[in-house]
């Protein structure tokens, strides 16, 4: 069986590669009870984010306040990004 076959008979996605590319964004899945969920779309729809960076957000904020900031790169602005940048 290839390495792709046995990959998919897996479940597991077929990268090419063993190691992630810098800059990589990891994916989870997260399940959440619908009222939290339904507060934090709020919470970022005020702030002008998606939910997803929302969480990033709050999970950045728990972890520096906890003493684990892990040292990642800076997140990108809030809101759509302008016209003349990149990224």
């Amino acid at each position: 069986m290839s390495e792709r076959s046995e990959a998919e008979a897996d479940g597991r996605r077929h990268t090419g590669s063993s190691q992630r590319r810098s800059g990589e964004r990891k994916q989870l899945l997260l399940r959440l009870d619908p009222r939290v969920h339904a507060a934090v779309a709020k919470w970022a729809s005020d702030d002008l984010r998606s939910v997803n960076a929302q969480i990033e957000v709050l999970l950045r904020q728990a972890l520096a306040d906890a003493g684990r900031d892990p040292g990642a790169e800076p997140m990108r602005g809030r809101g759509r990004p302008r016209t003349d940048q990149s990224g």
